[in-house]
This record gives C-alpha cells, sequence and structure tokens, in this order.
C-alpha cells in the first residue's frame, strides 16, 4: 500500500544509531544517509526515511501517529524492542505483549525514537 514513510528528526546521527540497532534486530540494513542529509532504510516491500524538517524548523511528533514495522515473532519484536531501549528510545504504552480486540491477536512493543516519533513493532498472531 505505502511506497515509503518519512518521518522528521533533529539529530539524524542519533536517529541513525537508533534504527540501524532496532530495525538491525529485525533484519532490516543499516541506514545510508544522502547528501542532502537525509537517513533511508531501503526493502524490498518499501522505503522508511529520516530527514530534518525542510522549512528549517525543528522537526516534532505526530501527536496521535504511530509507524509499525512488521516482525515474524515475539522474540523478533522483543529484540527490535531492547535494541531500540538501548540506543536512544523509550518505552511508551504497555510492555511488549499480546493484545487483543477487533476479532485480531497480535504482539505489538512500543517505542519513542530519539526524535519523539511513536513506533512499534507488530506481528499478526495465528
Amino acid at each position: 500500500m505505502f511506497s515509503h514513510v518519512m518521518l522528521g528528526a533533529n539529530d539524524i546521527q542519533a536517529s541513525k544509531a537508533f534504527y540501524d540497532a532496532a530495525l538491525g534486530a529485525i533484519g532490516i540494513k543499516p541506514g545510508v544517509i544522502d547528501p542532502k542529509g537525509r537517513l533511508f532504510y531501503f526493502t524490498k516491500t518499501g522505503t522508511f526515511a529520516l530527514t530534518k524538517p525542510l522549512n528549517g524548523e525543528p522537526a516534532s511528533c505526530g501527536n496521535g501517529s504511530t509507524i509499525g514495522f512488521a516482525v515474524d515473532s515475539p522474540e523478533q519484536a522483543d529484540a527490535w524492542h531492547a535494541a531500540g531501549l538501548a540506543n536512544g528510545g523509550t518505552a511508551c504504552e504497555d510492555p511488549p505483549g499480546v493484545r487483543e480486540g477487533g476479532g485480531m491477536k497480535l504482539y505489538l512493543a512500543y517505542l519513542r525514537d530519539p526524535a519523539g516519533n511513536k513506533i512499534c513493532a507488530m506481528m499478526r498472531m495465528p
């Protein structure tokens, strides 16, 4: 459905350290910084990017916004969460675990990245 997602970040190097670790825990290669200072993570299914806002204003998180990353197992979500915490992320919401609702059962792990963006790792459970 989506070709890419881009978030704002004030400190691209801090974001790179965080996302290299967290996304690396789920098998995504380290990000690359382009000549304009934007950080990109490429997969077969899409691109995730971070940039300083083009208008020169500070980046801010979207209140009520969450970006989710698909994982293959609860263990992978836990590794993502631990790597993020160890590299500048902060825990938010409930601890990683199973949540049910709307006829679905999900394994979710939530973090805020160094810029305050809310992200999660999610696995749809059988």
